[in-house]
């Protein structure tokens, strides 16, 4: 992976050096957004009464926070501002990590002419992350209008002209989230794939290994307004693997997939806190994070992967081809090796701590270790029964942050 781990943090007027009486804080919080502090765009009742008790009398915080958040479809400044109404304090865009965040490390790409597909402001997010050139599926679409056939409202009623001469040759695609038109986006995607790029062109030979995907935010499923949960982005991956496998009779393979549940959101998370907690003058090292989420899958699965990853560090026994990820081999295998023969880190732990007020609902116990469990994680993703298990339940995000305090002895 190009890049290396350079991170930038400024300075907020919400941050500035503030801890408890029992010393600067060994700790720090990373908040999921979607049904632990807010729901759609209503704030969760618990949130408020959550950031009181971790800012001081001038709304300062008194403790790191990073909000890790497997939304993508928007910039960090929007959902900074979102959660600046919802909390009812300042949150500067440095304190939000998106789904697509962590692309700026994949520099080998950022020269490539890159497909973007997802809604909002996918071309500003990807220039944003470090890529140079970036074409969208509607301007894929437009350049080539008889590849978008199922709406007969937009099929051409005749025959178009060629592309624009200089039409460029498409050298990899990056998944932000989920479409609009998820027919339009899935044939597109899989017409570049089978031509390696050139979509107009006539299908041949199927090129495999195809031309490399960036994913962003395997989600499932995910909490809005409605009683049940709404497809999310992981739902489209699910199709597009499906298709890819159907029509080549091969398996679609990523060159990464991030956002959470990928070790290398949470390590990037990790950064994130410690730079926080030195911009603050906060002098004691960063020893333990506390992951508050509503969905197993992706929140508790996680935290929990990327506690086993640090474990391992402190321990230093993983070595190369030593024992399996639960990942799948690829590209992020090697980041996931280097995550756990890191041992500069001070960080010991990343607890889990699971809120009842987004995806999951209790039902008098906790998650079930057994076959029964539907496993809602990603295809490269395996399923462990033992990472779906919090270090805790607990009602809402207020109830989180209290444990945690008691944890740390610390108010």
């Amino acid at each position: 992976m190009g890049g290396g781990w350079s991170f930038v943090c400024s300075t907020s007027v919400c941050c500035r050096a503030s801890y408890s009486a029992f010393g600067p804080p060994a700790f720090g919080f990373l908040f999921d957004v979607d049904g632990v502090l807010v729901r759609g765009s209503q704030p969760v009742p618990a949130a408020r009464r959550a950031f009181q008790r971790l800012t001081d009398g001038g709304g300062r915080l008194r403790v790191p926070v990073v909000f890790l958040t497997n939304a993508g479809n928007c910039m960090r400044s929007d959902k900074a501002r979102e959660l600046s109404r919802a909390l009812g304090l300042q949150v500067p865009p440095e304190q939000v990590i998106l789904s697509h965040s962590p692309l700026q490390l994949f520099s080998q790409f950022h020269q490539r002419c890159m497909l973007v597909a997802g809604q909002g402001p996918v071309v500003e997010n990807a220039h944003n992350l470090g890529f140079k050139h970036v074409v969208t599926i509607e301007a894929l679409r437009k350049a080539y209008p008889l590849l978008d056939m199922v709406d007969l409202s937009r099929r051409p009623k005749e025959l178009p002209p060629p592309p624009p001469a200089g039409f460029p040759t498409i050298e990899g695609v990056i998944l932000f989230g989920e479409p609009v038109r998820w027919e339009t986006s899935l044939q597109l995607i899989a017409d570049v794939l089978l031509s390696n790029g050139n979509p107009g062109a006539e299908l041949q030979d199927v090129p495999y290994p195809h031309l490399p995907i960036l994913a962003c935010n395997m989600d499932l499923l995910w909490m809005a307004e409605a009683k049940m949960p709404r497809f999310g982005h992981g739902t489209f991956l699910l199709c597009l693997e499906s298709i890819y496998k159907k029509v080549t009779g091969k398996e679609l393979r990523y060159e990464a997939l991030i956002g959470k549940p990928s070790p290398i959101t949470y390590r990037y998370a990790q950064h994130l806190i410690q730079q926080q907690a030195e911009k603050q003058g906060w002098k004691a090292p960063i020893r333990h994070l506390y992951a508050v989420g509503d969905n197993p899958m992706s929140d508790v699965y996680g935290a929990n992967l990327y506690n086993s990853y640090l474990k391992s560090a402190q321990q230093n026994q993983v070595q190369a081809g030593q024992k399996r990820s639960p990942q799948a081999a690829s590209a992020q295998a090697e980041v996931s090796l280097e995550l756990r023969n890191d041992c500069t880190s001070s960080v010991e732990s990343c607890e889990s701590i699971l809120v009842c007020t987004g995806v999951f609902r209790p039902d008098g116990a906790a998650p079930r270790e057994t076959g029964e469990t539907v496993f809602h994680g990603h295809r490269d993703f395996c399923f462990e029964p033992s990472l779906l298990q919090p270090s805790h339940i607990v009602q809402d995000v207020d109830e989180a942050v209290q444990l945690a305090f008691k944890k740390e002895n610390w108010s």
